[in-house]
């Protein structure tokens, strides 16, 4: 775990921190233990943001206090997991900035525990084989004003329990029985109204194979795993709120010695962004984005393609903070946290993105002058690096008006400008081609102002970068934008495939880079001087076809 990982989850304190100091006081519950908390993703997809939130809660509660933090795969359900995401899981979080040392687990290493456990529980009346479908579970549910029902809910314990060990044994098809608590059908809280802890599934599980044909569902396990594991703290998100009741039940009632506390925070939201895993894999699927590394998607890998760093991140979440009360994040927080880490760390560079060129009518032909310029403005002791410059040059096409509005300092005839690091120049005309379209600006530079200085003390408004065409190397830059148009796509449960941008993506091609960035390689990121923060893409660029993707721009919204 880096420095700056452990200079950020000792600093702010949250109600969770409240909660764990009370307990470790004299007399608490957890006097004179060591906290241990865990973090358990189900390998059925690709880490985002929210689970970033989440890691950084488990990994720097427990470091806080001194304490140990598992990684568990949650594997209970074989019907989505798949080795890919586990792998995945493990790199994002080591990115991240996180370790979990030898404390790596499967919670389907525990399955034989949790059967025998379940097998408990029938013996003691707590538990008995349902076979209602899954429609008829749900007609039998009940409401506020009537209790939940199952026929099978005094079935004899011997009963239950032959036809539980025939269930594990294979005998019945997918669905056709359950493993219920017995706990309350007239419960308010219907998550206590006798909840399925075992279902039968035939499908081969990514580790286990095809030993079991029965699974533990996700309320029963949990808690088992945690207890299991020795976890003093489940940490997790709000929705787990009114599973809580059943979650202590479970650990209650399971013969283990641990009894872990489970304690509920606001997950995360940020505007113009879904986080469900579900609708992620949909725009995957559909090809709405090129994959989970999109970088316009929320996952992890997504933002780390974008140019997103840890630092960055977990800055924003110690920002956004840890609460009770459910609330949304804006993306331009996330965006102004990943700013100020590059505009500290980025080196500089000079690139064109829509290349126009510029000829210097005066600078003699064949000629080609070497310029100094620093690698960072602030760091100094980062070095410098030579820029060439000479008679024909490239600048941005937005940089040249020809019939210029109020207030436009830039080239146009007759205006000086800085050309940055380089030379004032002063714009004497254009070339067109048949169209009227612009070809080339011509200008005329005064060799006196090497640097851009001018020793007569003339102002001279604008400055503009450029790249020397004679050095100039190649690029494809994507540009990104959100990939909704709505701040919220979800709202009002309408199709947030409805509220994606079209414009999320520009793919220019034919950008001119300064020559220091022909041996650029991922992740190495650069601020665009005047364009924005961007890094070189860690998927298709390659020697000899270089892509940079805008990570954030210059623009800081959020300060405003």
């Amino acid at each position: 775990m880096d420095e700056k990982t452990q200079d950020v989850s000792a600093i702010a304190g949250n109600f969770i921190h409240d909660i764990i100091e009370e307990e470790l006081a004299p007399g608490g519950r957890c006097e004179g233990c060591r906290i241990h908390t865990r973090f358990p993703p189900e390998p059925n997809g690709y880490l985002h943001i929210g689970h970033a939130k989440a890691i950084c809660i488990d990994f720097g509660t427990a470091q806080k206090y001194g304490g140990i933090c598992n990684l568990r795969m949650d594997d209970t359900n074989p019907s989505k997991e798949d080795v890919e995401y586990v792998d995945a899981i493990r790199e994002d979080i080591h990115w991240l900035g996180y370790d979990w040392d030898d404390r790596f687990y499967y919670a389907s290493d525990y399955f034989e525990t949790i059967y025998q456990i379940a097998e408990k529980l029938i013996r003691e009346g707590l538990a008995y084989v349902c076979q209602l479908n899954a429609d008829q579970m749900r007609e039998y549910r009940g409401d506020l004003t009537h209790p939940a029902v199952s026929p099978y809910h005094d079935r004899p314990v011997q009963e239950s329990l032959d036809l539980f060990r025939r269930m594990r044994a294979g005998e019945f098809e997918t669905g056709a029985m359950t493993l219920r608590a017995k706990i309350d059908l007239a419960s308010g809280n219907f998550n206590m109204r006798d909840p399925v802890l075992y279902r039968i599934n035939h499908a081969a599980h990514h580790r286990q194979g095809s030993k079991w044909c029965i699974y533990p569902m996700y309320d029963f396990a949990h808690p088992l795993e945690d207890a299991i594991e020795g976890v003093t703290h489940s940490l997790c998100s709000l929705e787990f709120e009114d599973h809580r009741p059943l979650y202590n039940w479970v650990v209650e009632h399971s013969g283990l010695p641990a009894k872990p506390r489970q304690i509920e925070f606001a997950r995360l939201n940020i505007n113009y962004t879904v986080m469900s895993k579900r609708k992620l894999r949909r725009l995957v699927e559909e090809r709405y984005v090129s994959g989970w590394d999109d970088p316009r998607m929320p996952t992890l890998r997504g933002l780390r393609r974008r140019g997103y760093t840890p630092a960055s991140i977990r800055d924003f979440i110690e920002r956004v903070g840890v609460a009770k009360n459910a609330s949304t994040a804006e993306v331009a927080l996330l965006e102004h946290c990943l700013r100020e880490d590059l505009n500290e760390n980025a080196a500089r560079a000079m690139a064109v993105l829509r290349p126009l060129p510029l000829t210097i009518v005066n600078y003699p032909e064949g000629q080609q002058e070497s310029l100094t310029v620093e690698n960072h403005p602030s760091h100094p002791e980062r070095g410098t690096r030579e820029v060439t410059f000479s008679r024909r040059l490239y600048i941005e096409q937005d940089d040249f008006m020809e019939e210029p509005v109020k207030g436009y300092f830039r080239l146009f005839p007759g205006n000086e400008v800085r050309l940055k690091s380089a030379y004032v120049v002063r714009c004497i005309g254009c070339r067109k081609d048949e169209n009227g379209r612009v070809t080339e600006v011509l200008a005329e530079y005064d060799p006196l102002t090497r640097g851009g200085n001018t020793p007569d003390g003339r102002k001279v408004k604008g400055t503009i970068h450029w790249v020397d065409a004679a050095t100039a190397v190649d690029a494809q830059v994507r540009l990104y934008a959100s990939l909704f148009t709505d701040a919220d796509p979800e709202a009002d449960d309408r199709d947030y495939i409805a509220c994606l941008n079209p414009d999320s993506l520009e793919t220019l091609d034919g950008c001119k880079c300064e020559a220091s960035l022909a041996a650029a390689q991922a992740p190495a990121p650069y601020q665009f001087l005047r364009l924005g923060y961007f890094c070189v893409d860690n998927v298709d660029s390659r020697p000899g076809h270089l892509v940079f993707n805008r990570s954030v721009s210059l623009k800081d919204s959020f300060r405003k």
